[in-house]
């Protein structure tokens, strides 16, 4: 059976399995490793923001250089995989499992670097061949890979937001036994999709062609620009989520369940969508999935101390939402660089990039504008907490918003359905 590029004898669930390993690398990071490094060696958040920008800014030029990258070594795609994974994990334990043998502001700089840097490689070379995977799934392929992909991903979300909590119950540090389990667990990730990262038929470089091809599409240009204002939202209210739950709510100890509750939503919605997206259209359900997640986000504005139940009910409808934004979003993009580029490694590196693009301005606005309000914890003034209830919640609202309306006014074609 003919292999090449096209993974066709690895099953979905191997995929569901990498994204899980991906996004435990991702998402939860940046949510925790801020909170560690302030609490175990007392880096201000001040510097963080400032630390965390500059790591964007990184991104910024190497995303569309790692596309470059993936696709003009895609006849070595496995092993470059492999190079990759490996990274991701050394610079796990370096951030977690090893205590900094330099100051530990620089520390973080370095393992984060290394750590974003494998994770933006594997995500781009994980995506593009996910294309291929899904044109050989025949008809409804992308939305189908994307309910398995994504739905892997949000389960991977949610064992590391649980990881720290339940890791803390046993006899060693949390977060260095998490750094060593995800170590095996990517181990084990990149052997079940062994057969899945063989070289695309077409491995010929394109340099900067794969970019003016993908920019040069009015619709791939709009698709990009709604991942940028969808994303913003996320990346705001991960920033701030524990500072939220812990200060605003007064609710320390409820951070994990509080995530675990928002991510396993988004997992268990996410083939739900999928499924109604065959039915009645990406672009309508998508759409519909993110005006809830607007009616429902906007409430945490109201909330305040004691208000943990109120918001375990949004954590739920919001998460819910996600998974649609995750699923078809991708998919929808996804489908479009099938017309666009013969390998999709440069579309998802500018996809990755507007992603990130987002972390960065949250890392450098909202983080120093909160310690600028005052705050430092739960004992902060009454208008820096109120500050963070509305940068948390009505921010997000309004990106969101926005991300509707360009998204109505992109033109998209339906997927066929699956007979």
């Amino acid at each position: 059976m003919i292999r090449i590029g096209l993974g066709r004898t690895t099953h979905p669930a191997a995929w569901s399995a990498f994204a899980a390993m991906l996004a435990m690398a991702g998402l939860p990071i940046y949510i925790h490793a801020p909170k560690y490094y302030v609490d175990e060696y007392g880096v201000s958040l001040g510097a963080l923001g400032a630390v965390l920008f500059a790591l964007r800014l990184i991104d910024f030029a190497q995303d569309p250089l790692l596309g470059w990258l993936a696709h003009a070594t895609a006849a070595h795609r496995k092993a470059m995989v492999a190079g990759g994974a490996a990274v991701l994990s050394l610079s796990m334990l370096g951030l977690f499992a090893v205590a900094p043998p330099i100051a530990p502001l620089a520390w973080f700089a370095l393992t984060l670097t290394g750590l974003f840097s494998a994770f933006s490689f594997l995500t781009i070379c994980f995506y593009a061949q996910g294309v291929q995977k899904a044109e050989a799934m025949g008809a409804d392929g992308h939305v189908r890979l994307a309910a398995w992909r994504e739905a892997g991903a949000l389960l991977g979300v949610c064992a590391a937001a649980a990881a720290p909590s339940l890791l803390a119950l046993g006899p060693n540090p949390p977060f260095e036994s998490f750094a060593i389990l995800f170590a095996a667990f990517a181990l084990g990730a990149l052997w079940v999709m062994r057969d899945a990262f063989a070289a695309p038929a077409d491995a010929a470089p394109i340099a900067l062609q794969g970019f003016v091809a993908v920019l040069g599409d009015r619709v791939s240009r709009r698709l990009l620009l709604v991942a940028l204002l969808n994303a913003a939202p996320v990346a705001v209210s991960s920033t701030l989520f524990l500072f939220f739950v812990e200060s605003r709510l007064q609710a320390p100890g409820w951070e994990g369940a509080l995530l675990i509750l928002f991510f396993l939503s988004a997992a268990l919605a996410a083939p739900l969508w999928a499924a109604a997206a065959r039915v009645h259209g990406e672009r309508p359900i998508l759409i519909a999935a993110m005006a809830l997640s607007v009616a429902a986000f906007a409430l945490a504005a109201l909330l305040g101390p004691g208000d943990t139940l109120h918001f375990a009910a949004i954590c739920v409808v919001t998460g819910a939402a996600l998974g649609a934004d995750l699923t078809l979003l991708s998919a929808l993009f996804a489908r479009r660089m099938v017309r666009v580029l013969p390998d999709a490694a440069t579309g998802f590196a500018l996809w990755a990039f507007m992603s990130k693009a987002t972390l960065a301005l949250a890392a450098i606005s909202v983080l120093p504008f909160l310690e600028w309000q005052g705050f430092t914890g739960p004992d902060s003034p009454p208008g820096a907490l109120l500050a963070l209830g509305l940068v948390y919640a009505l921010v997000p609202c309004t990106l969101k918003l926005l991300a509707i309306a360009v998204l109505a006014a992109t033109p998209i074609e339906r997927e066929p359905s699956h007979a």
